[in-house]
């Protein structure tokens, strides 16, 4: 149900997460909800921002283990196959919370806002190990999470990839630019 929870708020944003949609996505019986779900829809969304967020910082954690410009491909891939996968109706999760604004967004901000930092940190330290100033690390940390955010918004509505493939190609001018 968490799964399939992250996959209908990727592609409807949270406000478009029922009970109903999570139960025919997932083919799990009502009585399962309450059962492990006793905070319902509420606690569903709420551990389902939890998993996407593990997920994606584990993948890039993992990328730009290997460098900076790794885990700029390695988000490329990512959200390319989430975003071809769903034949460009999935996005990010953890925006579709916020960005909905209401009551999800009011409940998970600060989960939201600690999933955002998360990805900021891993992607200082990879920033730092490839020899950046510590005063440009952290503006331009968040330059390429915000970047990323809006090619696969600009993914979606285009029903195409090259936002994805201009901001990754950007990024690592850019950054190659700033270390050589």
């Amino acid at each position: 149900m968490i799964y399939s929870a992250i996959a209908l708020m990727s592609e409807r944003g949270s406000a478009g997460v029922t009970i109903d949609s999570i139960l025919a996505h997932s083919g799990a019986p009502r009585g399962s909800v309450y059962y492990h779900f006793p905070g319902g829809r509420t606690q569903i969304i709420s551990e389902a921002l939890a998993a996407a967020s593990d997920v994606i910082t584990s993948r890039i954690r993992d990328a730009s283990a290997q460098g900076i410009q790794q885990g700029l491909s390695a988000m490329r891939e990512f959200w390319k196959n989430l975003i071809v996968g769903s034949d460009f109706e999935a996005g990010c999760p953890i925006v579709a919370v916020i960005a909905g604004g209401g009551e999800d967004g009011a409940h998970n901000a600060d989960q939201v806002a600690k999933a955002f930092a998360d990805v900021q940190e891993i992607l200082v330290a990879a920033l730092v190990d490839e020899g950046f100033p510590p005063h440009r690390v952290d503006p331009l940390a968040r330059f390429i999470i915000a970047a990323y955010e809006g090619a696969i918004i600009l993914c979606r509505a285009q029903r195409s990839l090259t936002p994805l493939d201009e901001v990754t190609a950007e990024l690592a001018l850019l950054i190659s630019s700033q270390v050589d």
